[in-house]
C-alpha cells in the first residue's frame, strides 16, 4: 500500500527543512555549481555540505555530474526554483504584515518586548 499524498508532501518538506539545503537549492536555481563554488556561498565545512548534498540526492532534488576530480550539481526539476520563488513571495507578504503591525504598535506608543 502506498503512502498517502499528504504524508509524501510532509517528507518532501522535511527534506527542505534545513537552511543549508535551502541555500544549496537557491544556488542551483541560478545554474549548475561545482561543490567548491558552493562552499564559500553556503559557509559550512566541506563534510557538512557533502552530507546535505547527499540528502538532496536521495530525495531526487539534485543530480551530480563528475568532470574529472570536480563534481557539479544541478536541480533535477526546474520547478524546485519555482517553489523557492513562491516561498520567498509568501515570506515577503508575512514580513510586510509584521512590519505594518510593528509600525502600528510604535505609532500607538506601545513598544513590543523580546
Amino acid at each position: 500500500m502506498s503512502a498517502p499524498l499528504y504524508q509524501l508532501k510532509a517528507e518532501f518538506f522535511k527534506t527542505l527543512g534545513h537552511p543549508v539545503r535551502i541555500r544549496v537549492l537557491e544556488l542551483l536555481s541560478e545554474r549548475e555549481h561545482a561543490v567548491a563554488e558552493m562552499l564559500p556561498e553556503v559557509g559550512v565545512e566541506p563534510a557538512h555540505l557533502s552530507q546535505q548534498l547527499a540528502v538532496l540526492r536521495r530525495a531526487n532534488l539534485v543530480v551530480a555530474r563528475r568532470d574529472g576530480a570536480t563534481v557539479h550539481y544541478s536541480l533535477v526539476d526546474p520547478e524546485v526554483a519555482d517553489l523557492l520563488a513562491v516561498a520567498r513571495s509568501i515570506l515577503s507578504g508575512v514580513l510586510a504584515g509584521q512590519a505594518e503591525l510593528l509600525a502600528d504598535l510604535r505609532a500607538a506608543g506601545t513598544t513590543p518586548r523580546d
